[in-house]
């Protein structure tokens, strides 16, 4: 009995023990949460920045050449999961009655202006948002890092996006355990309040509904600096699934090579083409 009294004894010490540890090790975590060391959210905009994004950059298309180098035929319209209502209104296109009726850029919104051979320049506006600038187009992105709490103005081709950094988790291989290691930084960007416009230069649409969420990685290849941005376009109105695409870009030593020209869709060509940069 003697012996069962210390060992219940032992236990209690251990359990106090380890609750009076807990806080301080919490605290010295970040408080268990995302928080950091004092507790608060951790930085954000150019203070959270995850990777450097800024600089000019330029297309380079190696793929889908018939879709982003040319304007496709109307009614070209494969590998994008419309709906019937999307088919309907892709094979209505009519360039001559966009351009009358000022709607040149349809083309060059957010869910679509990634694709289009161009160069880019990113910089910061401020503190809290990232600037993309593409010189076909003329197009001009704001990525904030704070929800805006006024209620936004009219729809816009670039809509509002809003911005927040994380870390890639790469898990531990060969099935050893362990916490996931933190990969490289990335930046994700989702955009709504767009006006309606194509996802493609001969008319294949996309409708005010439409969410544009991208992921944008800073990479070094064949001895350059690349950012790839994945874009997922929702649109409950002319989509059956999200449309997925891919688009890559390398980093120029200056911008004197960027020439802002304005929204213009080329009538449509056949053309046969091969990889490389758009310029």
């Amino acid at each position: 009995m003697k012996r069962l009294v210390i060992v219940v004894a032992i236990v209690a010490l251990v359990a106090t023990t380890v609750a009076a540890q807990a806080p301080a090790q919490a605290a010295a975590q970040g408080g268990g949460g995302r928080g950091g060391r004092q507790g608060g959210p951790p930085p954000t905009g150019r203070a959270g920045a995850q990777i450097d994004l800024t600089g000019t950059w330029v297309s380079v298309v190696t793929e889908d050449w018939r879709w982003r180098m040319v304007t496709p035929a109307k009614g070209d319209y494969a590998s994008v999961p419309l709906n019937p209502e999307g088919r309907r209104v892709a094979d209505t296109w009519d360039l001559a009655k966009d351009n009358a009726a000022g709607e040149q850029c349809r083309a060059f919104g957010a869910p679509a202006i990634m694709r289009v051979p161009t160069r880019v320049r990113i910089s910061w506006a401020d503190d809290m948002t990232l600037k993309l600038e593409t010189d076909a187009g003329t197009q001009t992105r704001l990525y904030r890092f704070t929800s805006s709490s006024s209620s936004p103005g009219d729809a816009t081709w670039q809509g509002e996006s809003v911005a927040t950094w994380f870390k890639q988790q790469q898990t531990r291989g060969l099935g050893f355990g362990g916490a996931p290691q933190q990969g490289p930084g990335e930046l994700k960007v989702v955009t709504t309040h767009m006006r309606p416009g194509y996802l493609r230069s001969n008319g294949v649409p996309y409708s005010e509904a439409a969410v544009v969420t991208e992921y944008f990685n800073r990479h070094t290849d064949f001895g350059a600096e690349w950012f790839t941005v994945t874009t997922v376009v929702d649109d409950p109105t002319y989509l059956t699934q999200p449309f997925i695409t891919s688009s890559s870009f390398k980093k120029e030593s200056d911008d004197s090579r960027f020439a802002p020209t304005p929204c213009e869709t080329p009538a449509p060509r056949a053309a046969t083409v091969t990889g490389g940069n758009t310029r």
